[in-house]
């Protein structure tokens, strides 16, 4: 089977001069070589695509594939992850991971948190705030905390997103607003325990291989898992896999999240706790890093005793479970 690889490149935009914070959700080589690596080891045939730029004018040209490992994250707008598989589902390509619909919906946070609430998942009070003329009409208990609406990676969360009265508040978004061109994402802070889960399988088969505890060390930015504690979690940040009542239940929510906004193969929920110890949604991520050794996924996988390959070959395997469904009778592994 023929595999192209679909991916945002932090080398080939650092070329183009995009600063560290710009790149920061984008793949290093380390990543596509270990994609790679493990897909042919399984048997895949595999070509490097790269971004969206350079997989639309192959498409043009009449370029094809079985199916792509589509890991772009997109460079603009709100939706921007799911620009590639809204251009493989026009080509009628297959793809690994979500559709564009689901992607859309999760890189808005607000719009998601309002589908997890009507799910009956906890998930903190939260408010949007478009312009500096909205901070007063913010009508939510302090502490509170803000966020970019759009970026992933912890971009725009800092110790400062944790915000104590309206003075801050004000400072905080402003600056937010003006850094980032976008709405702010205010919800009430949650004092407790952080976890993130990572899920394998799509719908009924969807299964959490383990839920991660996020413990910050005495280097890390305090109190939240900032765009520099993730980049230096090496040094910064402890993961530990936990199975007690609370991660259990961290383990429920995040399953029914991700069955009912109707996730694929892949992903990770990020959860954290009130005061009481009741773990509410945070976000999702349906795209999810894949370094071996630096990503979430990866990392909850290692503790669980998958390794890399065998998580490669999961997501793979659910993908293929999926078009066999529906697809053509020719989608289905060789060499393996």
């Amino acid at each position: 089977m023929r595999v192209a690889l679909a991916y945002d490149l932090r080398d080939d935009y650092r070329a183009m001069g995009y600063g560290e914070e710009e790149v920061a959700e984008f793949d290093s080589i380390e990543t596509i070589d270990a994609i790679d690596t493990a897909l042919c080891g399984l048997g895949f045939s595999t070509e490097r695509i790269g971004h969206l730029g350079s997989l639309l004018p192959r498409l043009i040209e009449g370029a094809r594939w079985d199916i792509v490992f589509n890991i772009a994250e997109g460079l603009y707008g709100t939706a921007r992850e799911a620009q590639v598989p809204a251009l493989l589902d026009a080509y009628r390509i297959p793809y690994t991971f979500s559709d564009a619909s689901v992607l859309a919906l999760s890189m808005h946070k607000a719009l998601c948190k309002r589908v997890v609430r009507d799910l009956g998942i906890p998930t903190p009070d939260f408010a949007t705030i478009a312009s500096v003329h909205e901070i007063d009409s913010i009508d939510l208990p302090f502490p509170l905390f803000a966020k970019p609406l759009a970026e992933g990676t912890g971009k725009g969360v800092c110790a400062a997103s944790v915000i104590a009265d309206r003075g801050e508040l004000r400072s905080v978004v402003t600056g937010l607003l003006a850094r980032y061109r976008q709405s702010v994402l205010v919800e009430t802070y949650l004092p407790g325990r952080e976890f993130t889960a990572g899920i394998l399988g799509t719908g009924a088969d969807a299964r959490v291989i383990g839920v991660a505890e996020i413990i910050l060390g005495r280097d890390a930015e305090a109190s939240v898992y900032s765009l520099a504690n993730k980049e230096l979690c090496e040094e910064r940040v402890h993961y530990r896999l936990a199975d007690d009542d609370e991660a259990r239940q961290a383990a429920e929510y995040a399953l029914a999240a991700w069955r009912g906004l109707e996730c694929r193969d892949a992903g990770r929920i990020d959860l954290r706790s009130n005061a009481d110890g009741v773990p509410g949604f945070m976000e999702v991520n349906p795209l999810a890093g894949l370094h071996p050794t630096h990503s979430d996924l990866p990392i909850i996988a290692t503790l669980a005793g998958m390794s890399y390959n065998e998580l490669i070959r999961s997501i793979m395997d659910s993908t293929l479970a999926r078009l066999g469904e529906a697809g053509p009778s020719h989608f289905s592994r060789t060499g393996a």
